[in-house]
């Protein structure tokens, strides 16, 4: 049995996963509510991005399930545990992570990228480009890498396509329960993307990556599927254990931002007077210093302090998670500066409207006239500005890193993959795969995310409703 370890940030994910759910449940109970969510439903490019972010949250949450394996029982000895600590993503990618090359190789080669010297059994030295230890290893002649390649993803595609199948025959079976209609009448809508929500989209978009899955996983177990780095290790399982690494950051440091800049947005443009100056002067301070070198000045105080107290951090894991978890708290303290300008902004002029000051004549507390009437009026600005430094999180994670401020080195992340790539395109021949595996990876995060923003926001904003 193998023994659990919890880190910070596991803690906050069970926790925004579990608050998530209970608020989607809560949404559906209320009609105003349930509106804009038929609407996002029935949009077809937010159904598609919806789509594709859970398969990155899929990747995200399995990689947070930590634990220690057992190591052999010996008789007379207590039970001993592993020091590393995996997660459900390293048991389920497990060749990638322990098929460990020398050095690199580029995608779905068998040889390495460069030449190396081999001594053969009459003691001649040569220069050769040597067979890969892993990658193509099941292949007796070399010449059959291009036939082998190309039998397995048409295998794994033919198979993926059954999967796919069958798949979308249970979700019309269940939509057929739910609206209680016939089965081929449910099938036929869904075809012509008659129903109400952009099922077709949906399926189409979840068949498309199952296939591509299932045609990819055959080569990424007999092949390094994006290459290795420089110490062998391969790029798409890095890429793979980098995508918790960017939800995390994206997501805690803005729900950490987000309180700071409505309480206090929101605050400055209705109340006006002493608390607009106050909050003012409190941002426009903070605006001048650079962000930069407060976010470095916190990051070296915490290296400080975990170098002073190494023996409360029982593993490299643990180190790493909390300096990623305290990187959040900084990033998500001094992030709020600008949505909280645009709140206050959009409040100014809400509150000048002809509704929310008859809602003051008639006596209306002010806690109502924020909630009902403030707040519904700028939840779209909100959502995009919040999207928006999502996606600017993940990306300046990599900066963060190349200053060597980002996440802890020992920790998988696509600022420190590109880290390491910008040294590696200066190498003769170019190692490009790096880069562009991180490059893509983010690419998908950072487009899907705001895609389905912005089914989100036009669901949400009134004035859009209204016209």
């Amino acid at each position: 049995m193998p023994k659990p370890v919890l880190l910070w940030t596991d803690v906050l994910i069970y926790c925004l996963l579990v608050s998530s759910v209970l608020a989607l449940f809560s949404a559906l109970k209320k009609e105003h509510l349930r509106l804009p969510l038929r609407q996002v439903t029935g949009c077809p490019t937010a159904m598609a991005a919806l789509v594709v972010l859970f398969f990155y949250l899929l990747v995200g949450l399995s990689d947070s399930f930590h634990f220690r394996l057992k190591l052999d029982e010996r008789p007379g000895q207590q039970i001993q545990y592993a020091p590393e600590v995996l997660s459900l993503l390293d048991i389920f990618v497990g060749p990638l992570r322990t098929r460990v090359e020398t050095t690199y190789s580029a995608p779905l080669a068998i040889e390495a990228y460069t030449k190396e010297t081999v001594e053969d059994k009459t003691g001649r030295r040569s220069r050769v480009y040597p067979r890969l230890l892993y990658g193509g290893s099941h292949l007796k002649d070399p010449n059959l890498r291009l036939s082998d390649i190309y039998g397995k993803a048409v295998k794994g595609s033919a198979f993926g396509l059954v999967v796919v199948t069958f798949l979308a025959t249970i979700g019309v079976f269940l939509l057929s329960r739910v609206h209680k209609t016939v089965w081929r009448i449910t099938a036929g809508r869904v075809l012509r993307g008659q129903c109400h929500a952009a099922w077709r989209t949906t399926f189409i978009t979840a068949g498309v990556l199952i296939i591509i899955f299932f045609a990819l996983a055959p080569l990424a177990t007999h092949y390094h599927l994006l290459g290795t780095d420089k110490v062998g290790q391969d790029v798409l399982y890095l890429s793979l254990k980098a995508v918790r690494t960017g939800l995390v950051i994206a997501t805690l440091t803005t729900l950490i931002m987000l309180p700071f800049a409505v309480l206090l947005g929101i605050s400055a443009g209705y109340f006006k007077g002493r608390i607009d100056d106050l909050i003012q002067y409190l941002y426009t301070t903070l605006s001048a210093v650079p962000g930069v070198l407060l976010i470095a000045a916190a990051v070296l105080m915490l290296q400080i302090y975990m170098d002073i107290h190494a023996d409360d951090f029982s593993s490299i894991a643990q180190r790493a998670d909390i300096r990623l978890f305290f990187l959040c708290v900084i990033l998500g303290s001094t992030g709020w500066i600008g949505l909280c300008r645009l709140l206050r902004g959009e409040t100014l002029k809400i509150t000048e409207l002809e509704y929310v000051q008859a809602a003051r004549a008639l006596g209306v507390s002010q806690w109502k006239i924020i909630t009902r009437h403030v707040l519904p009026n700028v939840t779209h600005i909100i959502l995009i500005s919040a999207v928006l430094d999502c996606s600017g999180l993940v990306l300046s994670e990599a900066v963060l890193s190349y200053v060597g401020v980002g996440v802890d080195p020992s920790m998988i992340s696509w600022g420190n993959m590109i880290n390491s790539a910008r040294l590696e395109m200066a190498h003769e021949p170019i190692i490009w795969w790096s880069l562009l595996a991180a490059f893509m990876m983010m690419f998908g995060l950072v487009l899907s995310a705001n895609i389905f923003a912005d089914g989100v926001r036009d669901a949400l904003d009134p004035h859009l409703q209204r016209g």
